[in-house]
């Protein structure tokens, strides 16, 4: 017995100090991933099914959609049939950022493309705004088009990174309220004090973005730039119409001039919107 717990008492100290400092080390990771949620949804919906195969929504007495839209990039692999099966209720605007030259040839389904596969969703995001600026629905939702998972949909604010049930959760009263909202409340990563100086968006390109737009309300506009400017990743969101049309459509187009001429990456310059999209729609950097 005494041999046992030599032997255990050591090894039980050993196995509490490497979680421990695994845990010091990933706490971040945990956080950002909202991985004990996530662990516990999955639990539950081991015995009682997904939300996901709840029945969506029922369209209106007509089979109308409603007054929202759903605004997403993809590249010609992914497949986001998901939207139209699980968001029946909203309008659908899919952007194809790299179609093949037989598809772009033969456009018989009328896939929306952009002008060029640049800024990742930024370019669809503000194509999209462009071409519809005068017949905007009342709700704009701009996300990405995976539908759910702990891998690919982690930065989604769901349990299980649900973008279906991020939006069917997502009251419109408020976004119409308030004009803007980021689609994700956990500040990690972007949005804590330490990522707030951030090398996406210092003076020189706070002021190349905003270098052709209008002097408004809101930030930017001919401003001085800030210290610090941070968001909560990653350039998922939702605004409303009367939010966006405070800006005129000038804007809009200068803002994608600036993706397509900047000399950053296609990476680099849409993480550069992302950290200030909710300051185009109006907010506090």
């Amino acid at each position: 017995m005494r041999w046992t717990l030599r032997f255990a008492l050591p090894a039980l100290v050993l196995v509490i100090t490497l979680f421990a400092i695994l845990y010091i080390k990933y706490d971040q990771i945990w956080d950002q991933y909202n991985a004990p949620a996530y662990a516990w949804a999955s639990l539950q919906n081991t015995f009682r099914g997904s939300t996901l195969d709840n029945p969506p929504p029922v369209l209106d007495g007509e089979g109308k959609v409603g007054d929202k839209v759903v605004i997403m990039a993809k590249v010609e692999s992914e497949n986001t049939d998901w939207v139209a099966r699980n968001l029946p209720d909203w309008q659908h605007a899919i952007y194809t950022v790299n179609p093949s030259p037989s598809s772009s040839q033969n456009n018989s389904n009328n896939t929306l493309t952009t002008p060029i596969n640049k800024g990742h969703e930024s370019m669809a995001y503000l194509t999209y705004i462009i071409d519809h600026y005068t017949s905007l629905p009342t709700t704009l939702a701009f996300i990405h088009p995976h539908e759910s998972g702990f891998t690919t949909a982690w930065h989604t604010d769901t349990p299980l990174h649900s973008n279906t049930d991020a939006l069917r959760s997502l009251r419109l009263p408020y976004i119409q309220r308030n004009g803007y909202a980021n689609l994700r409340c956990n500040w990690n990563p972007g949005c804590e004090y330490k990522h707030r100086k951030n090398e996406h968006v210092n003076k020189e390109v706070w002021k190349e973005v905003f270098a052709g737009a209008s002097k408004s309300l809101f930030s930017g506009g001919g401003e001085e730039a800030p210290d610090e400017v941070g968001a909560a990743c990653c350039a998922q969101f939702a605004v409303s119409r009367d939010r966006v049309l405070e800006r005129p459509k000038s804007d809009y187009e200068a803002f994608r001039q600036w993706v397509v001429d900047t000399d950053k990456s296609d990476a680099q310059s849409g993480r550069v919107l992302e950290f200030l999209w909710h300051v185009i729609f109006g907010m506090d950097a």
